[in-house]
Formats: structure tokens, C-alpha cells, sequence
């Protein structure tokens, strides 16, 4: 894939309410962008949520969603995740075939990657696996020759590494001006 559609991984900050979440991917819907995988969930904090997304795009359009997020009422603040800075984890749910001939080469799949078997039936198996993304689609890989009844990956949740960070520390406007555009691009 082309350096400048990397994936990127951008948190946000927003006021706990409802509809904040329609807001927000109606947003990137409207803009075209593909949501490769959100997640949502409260923080430390009861009345901010933090919603992650992932996103493959430009990075000229990535900017102008940024901007465009950021000026949200409901957003305190919008960052982009360092890949090689953050601790990134996915949750797989997958559910495979088996039988006597195949279950034993199943089981130590599951084992090289650390997967759990938490449902066993004569005709079916379900791992769950936690673990980085690449994590993931290497497990899923390895099961490219089996018989794949379901599965369900929850998408990338993720935070900074170390303590509090910059934009946990400075008013977002000032998070915004030091982060916005990205680097190599500049927004007319």
C-alpha cells in the first residue's frame, strides 16, 4: 500500500452524551471515508468518552477531517496515535469446524498464538485471541484452509505510552495548532 494511505489511528475526546458517536462517523461518512474500525468507551473521567478509529487515507483529507472533528462542540480533542508510541490491542471471537481429525492441529494453533479455547461442540471450536492487530491477522491467516463458520474482531482500542502526554496536558486548542496538519502537508 502506498506510504501516504498508511493506517492511521486517531482518538478522540469527546463529551459523554448520546448521539456524540453519530456525530462524529456521520462526519467521516459524509466526507468518504471508510471507518476501518471504531471503538468507544468511557474514561477515567465519566462525562468524556474516548472514541478510537482507524482509517486508511491521504494525508491532505485525513487533515481536513481533523479540522473538521476537532471543531465538533462536543470534542475536547482529536490526536493521532504513533504506531511505534502506542499499545494497540483488537479482541477476536472465532469460530471454526472441527472434528477428531482436525481438532488436535487446532488446538496447537491456538497454543503458538495464546488464543483460548472458550467453546468446544463435536462439530465446532471458538478461540478468543487478544493481541495487536498484526497479532490478529496473522491467527486468522493460519486458518485460511480451514472452514471458518464466524468471527468477529471488536477494532483497535489504544493509548499512548507512558505517563500523562501533552495532549492529556495542554488546552485543545494548543493540542490542535501543535499536531494539525501532519507532517508533510499543509491545508489551504
Amino acid at each position: 500500500m502506498d506510504k501516504q494511505y498508511d493506517r492511521k489511528i486517531i482518538s478522540l475526546l469527546v463529551e459523554n452524551h448520546s448521539g456524540v458517536l453519530a456525530r462524529v462517523s456521520s462526519l467521516f461518512c459524509r466526507r468518504g471515508f471508510n471507518i476501518d474500525s471504531l471503538t468507544v468507551s468511557t474514561t477515567n473521567d465519566p462525562s468524556i468518552s474516548r472514541i478510537t478509529l482507524t482509517v486508511h487515507n491521504d494525508e491532505r483529507a485525513l487533515n481536513q477531517i481533523l479540522l473538521q472533528t476537532a471543531r465538533l462542540v462536543e470534542t475536547k480533542q482529536v490526536f493521532v496515535l504513533d504506531e511505534a508510541n502506542s499499545l494497540q490491542r483488537e479482541l477476536l471471537l472465532l469460530k471454526v469446524a472441527s472434528d477428531v481429525h482436525n481438532r488436535a492441529e487446532l488446538r496447537e494453533i491456538g497454543s503458538i498464538y495464546k488464543a483460548k479455547i472458550i467453546d468446544l461442540s463435536p462439530d465446532s471450536m471458538v478461540f478468543e485471541l487478544t493481541g495487536k492487530p498484526s497479532k490478529i491477522d496473522a491467527f486468522l491467516n493460519m486458518f485460511s484452509e480451514y472452514t471458518i463458520l464466524e468471527m468477529c474482531r471488536t477494532g483497535v482500542t489504544a493509548l499512548e505510552r507512558g505517563g500523562m502526554h501533552q495532549h492529556m496536558q495542554k488546552p485543545a486548542e494548543e493540542v490542535r495548532a501543535a499536531q494539525l496538519p501532519l507532517s508533510g502537508c499543509s491545508i489551504t
